[in-house]
């Protein structure tokens, strides 16, 4: 898939609360959303003292400035020269969603229901995910579900899902400490999938860091493609 169609689908699908174009940036402001809706970037040759004007605007809005930017981007050297450290490079997984709905998910294992379940919001804020980020999944404008899992005769994960331009997103998929290395990350993926056929969707996407080997390796295990995404440029 194209790098900028889903980035789309990102975006609609874990939308910034206040989004605002100013010169050659586009701000994110999401108090407590995490980084991707509160991440600055743009798309066009910038200098030093547009990085300073959108070190003020971040401040201004009492948030620490923070850059979304691809490697090949020209910002990237100019935000590294001026003190900011790269982390979290992030990478997207894809794939055509026939091949995931050639799998079954196993019975009693996946529940879509929205709004979230009370459980699936405990769950959700054991793994970190809390409140301001659920708020993240509720003021989605797209076809949307919470996706409740068991395992072991009991809720044991979570995932977020949304659909934009044909493709399903996947968001904030949590499985318990406890109950993890019994499947249910795979059975919630396939769930999702499952889901967004039902709907037209055509495609499956999600994002996830380049240190998470576990994740990485599952989306590995289901033949999906990795693609190059981006990473954050923050102050030392």
């Amino acid at each position: 898939m194209d790098r900028d169609v889903l980035t789309e689908v990102t975006e609609v699908t874990w939308p910034a609360k206040t989004r605002v174009v100013e010169g050659p940036w586009t701000f994110r402001f999401s108090p407590g959303g995490g980084k991707r809706v509160s991440a600055a970037s743009t798309a066009q040759v910038v200098t030093v003292d547009d990085v300073e004007m959108a070190e003020r605007r971040m401040r201004d809005a009492g948030q620490q400035p923070l850059f979304s930017v691809t490697a090949d981007q020209k910002i990237d050297p100019i935000l590294a020269e001026n003190g900011y450290m790269m982390v979290d490079k992030t990478v997207f997984y894809h794939c055509d969603i026939d091949q995931l709905t050639a799998h079954d998910v196993p019975p009693v294992t996946a529940f879509p229901i929205w709004p979230p379940l009370q459980l699936t919001r405990d769950i959700w804020s054991a793994g970190g995910i809390g409140a301001d980020r659920v708020a993240v999944m509720e003021r989605a404008r797209c076809d949307k579900t919470a996706i409740l899992g068991r395992v072991n005769d009991r809720a044991g994960g979570a995932v977020y899902v949304g659909l934009h331009a044909g493709c399903v997103m996947i968001h904030a998929l949590e499985v318990l400490r406890d109950q993890r290395r019994h499947g249910l990350a795979r059975s919630l993926v396939i769930a999702a999938a499952h889901w967004g056929a039902a709907r037209g969707a055509r495609q499956l996407a999600l994002l996830v860091t380049a240190e998470n080997k576990a994740a990485n390796g599952l989306y590995r295990s289901l033949g999906m493609s990795v693609q190059d995404g981006y990473h954050y440029r923050v102050k030392r």
